[in-house]
């Protein structure tokens, strides 16, 4: 087994755990950083090792530039996980992080022949399902701030900090840059179970959206809508983890 001390600075360990016999890689939405995840090892069973993943241009990553497309980024990280997918793995992706970690998935497995034991995708349609919004990214400022606010995509705290944003807002139209560039390809259904998950007051996810990840596994699919709006995943986090940890195994 690899020792976690010498990881990838793309991965974050919150907490060395010698008793996991299952690693959780964890990747954020547009704009968010690996410290989101930082609580998570508190709630999650002590054999699950949660394994935020730090993308490029921010935390432990500041120094190196944000990719723009998607399949770039997932071959990165491909190479970053490699050696750390030597005990059982499972993905956990919100919005970007969703499209990022089902990507990785499928290149993964064509590659070296891996696959995790179970896929959770949050607040993410399905990729066959068509972006209904016309494309952000190449807005000015002024205007890609209002959408932002408008599709609620980013948190309101982060929005409303003027400094804050001087730094994020590069890597918030870097990450928009790279899904609203993604162009899926109809793939074969993926062997590991999906479980996808949705705000109910989510306009951009809807039970629809996600009930479309279905056809993307042979494995078994669940869908489970919590309360809140796109960043249910921390105002519903009690609801969420005992869920994920039901299905790390």
């Amino acid at each position: 087994m690899t020792n976690p001390s010498t990881v990838d600075p793309g991965i974050n360990y919150p907490k060395l755990n010698l008793q996991a016999n299952l690693r959780l890689f964890c990747f954020p939405y547009a704009g968010g950083a690996a410290r989101i995840f930082r609580t998570w090892s508190d709630s999650l069973p002590k054999t699950v090792e949660v394994c935020p993943v730090e993308l490029p241009g921010r935390g432990k990553q500041i120094r190196l530039a944000p990719f723009t497309r998607l399949q770039p980024l997932v071959q990165a990280i491909a190479q970053s996980l490699l050696p750390y997918l030597d005990q059982p793995f499972a993905f956990f992706g919100h919005s970007l992080g969703g499209l990022i970690a089902f990507e990785l998935t499928h290149y993964l497995r064509q590659q070296y022949g891996l696959n995790p034991v179970h896929l959770f995708i949050s607040g993410r349609r399905a990729p066959q399902i068509p972006d209904p919004d016309p494309p952000i990214h190449e807005l000015p400022d002024s205007e890609f701030l209002e959408e932002l606010r408008r599709l609620n995509g980013t948190p309101q705290a982060v929005l409303e900090n003027a400094e804050l944003m001087q730094f994020v807002l590069p890597i918030l139209r870097s990450d928009f840059t790279v899904f609203e560039t993604y162009v899926y390809t109809p793939k074969s259904p993926l062997n590991c179970p999906i479980s996808a998950f949705g705000g109910s007051d989510d306009p951009e996810a809807t039970w629809d959206d996600l009930d479309g990840w279905r056809i993307q596994t042979r494995a078994a699919f669940s869908l489970r809508m919590l309360p809140g709006d796109h960043f249910f995943l921390h105002s519903a986090e009690r609801l969420l983890l005992p869920i994920i940890a039901e299905n790390c195994h």
